[in-house]
C-alpha cells in the first residue's frame, strides 16, 4: 500500500509537471558560479559594468556623508570657491593690478579656480578612498577602480554646483559667453581625467605606504601655488610657456577660460596639446600601476 501511493504521487507530480520543464527551470533559477584561474582579469571591464549599482550606491553614499548635518548644506560647495575669487581678485587684481584676459577679474578668477578646486577636492577624496573603504575591500571582491572613480564622481557634483557661482558673476557682470561655451564639456573630460589618474597612483600608493595621506595636502598646496589659478598664464614669458604647460593643470585651466570668457581670451595651443598628451598618459599609467596592485589591496589594508 505504501509503494502504490508513492507511485501515485510520483504520477500525479508528473503530471502536473513536466519533467524537462522542471530541469529548465532548475538552470534557469539557480545561479552559476565559475571559477578558474584568471577569470577576474580577463573579464574585468565587464565587472565594472556588472558593479554598477555598487558605483552608483558608493557616490550617494559619499554625497550624502559629505552634507549630512551641516548647518548650510550644499552651500558649503559655493561658499568655499566664492571666498577664494574675493581674496584672489583683490590681491591678484586690486593690488597686483594683473591683466585678465578682457574679463573682469571675478570672472577670470573663478573660471580658474572651478577646474582646480574640482581636481584638488576629487584627487584628495580618490586618493584617501580605498583606505576609508578597507572594510569593505577585505571582505568583499569587486573592481576596486569603482572606490576611486566614484569619489571623482561626487567631486563633479560638487563643481556642477559651483558653477552657479561663474553663472552669477556673469549676469553681475553683464558679460554673456560666446560660442566657445559650447566646448566646455571637452574640457571638463580632460580635468576629470586627471583627476583619475592622479587619483588611481596616489590612492594605490596610499594602501601600501601610510606616508602618502600626508602627501596629499602637500600635493594640492603646491599645485595650487603652480597653477594659473589666481593669473592669467599670459603673464608667463613666452619662452617658458611650453615648460610651464609641463603642469597638465595648466592646459585644463586655460581651456576653460577660453570655453567660458570668449573675447580676448586666448589658449597657446602647443601648451594645451603637451597638456592633453601628460593628463592621457596619467591617466593610462595610473589604470595600469593600480590594476597592477589592486589584487594584493585586501592582504596589506
Amino acid at each position: 500500500m505504501p509503494g502504490a501511493l508513492m507511485r501515485m504521487r510520483t504520477h500525479d507530480w508528473r503530471k502536473d509537471h513536466d519533467f524537462a520543464d522542471i530541469l529548465l527551470m532548475d538552470k534557469r533559477d539557480t545561479p552559476t558560479y565559475v571559477i578558474e584561474a584568471g577569470r577576474s582579469e580577463r573579464h574585468y571591464w565587464a565587472d565594472l559594468w556588472r558593479y554598477r549599482e555598487l558605483f552608483g550606491f558608493l557616490v550617494w553614499r559619499d554625497i550624502l556623508v559629505r552634507y549630512k548635518q551641516t548647518v548650510i548644506g550644499v552651500a558649503w560647495a559655493l561658499l568655499r570657491p566664492l571666498l577664494a575669487i574675493v581674496v584672489f581678485t583683490i590681491v591678484f587684481g586690486k593690488l597686483a593690478g594683473l591683466p585678465s584676459d578682457g574679463a573682469p577679474y571675478a570672472i577670470m578668477v573663478c573660471a580658474g579656480l572651478l577646474p582646480w578646486q574640482f581636481f584638488a577636492s576629487a584627487f584628495s577624496e580618490a586618493g584617501g578612498s580605498l583606505v576609508g573603504n578597507a572594510g569593505i575591500i577585505s571582505k568583499v571582491y569587486f573592481p576596486r577602480l569603482v572606490i576611486p572613480a566614484s569619489a571623482v564622481i561626487v567631486g563633479l557634483v560638487d563643481f556642477a554646483i559651483s558653477l552657479a557661482i561663474l553663472a552669477g558673476l556673469m549676469v553681475w557682470y553683464g558679460y554673456a559667453p560666446s560660442w566657445r561655451v559650447a566646448t566646455l564639456p571637452l574640457f571638463v573630460l580632460i580635468a576629470f581625467a586627471a583627476a583619475l589618474g592622479a587619483g588611481l597612483w596616489i590612492g594605490a600608493l596610499n594602501v601600501r605606504y601610510r606616508d602618502f595621506r600626508f602627501v596629499i595636502p602637500f600635493i594640492v598646496q603646491f599645485g595650487l601655488f603652480i597653477s594659473p589659478v589666481g593669473f592669467s598664464s599670459s603673464i608667463v614669458p613666452e619662452r617658458w610657456r611650453l615648460a610651464y604647460s609641463l603642469n597638465p593643470l595648466v592646459g585644463v585651466i586655460d581651456g576653460f577660460r577660453w570655453a567660458t570668457l570668449g573675447g580676448n581670451a586666448t589658449l597657446y595651443w602647443p601648451g594645451f596639446l603637451l597638456s592633453a598628451v601628460l593628463v592621457v598618459a596619467l591617466l593610462a599609467s595610473g589604470i595600469w600601476y593600480f590594476r597592477r596592485t589592486e589584487r594584493t589591496f585586501a592582504d596589506v589594508i
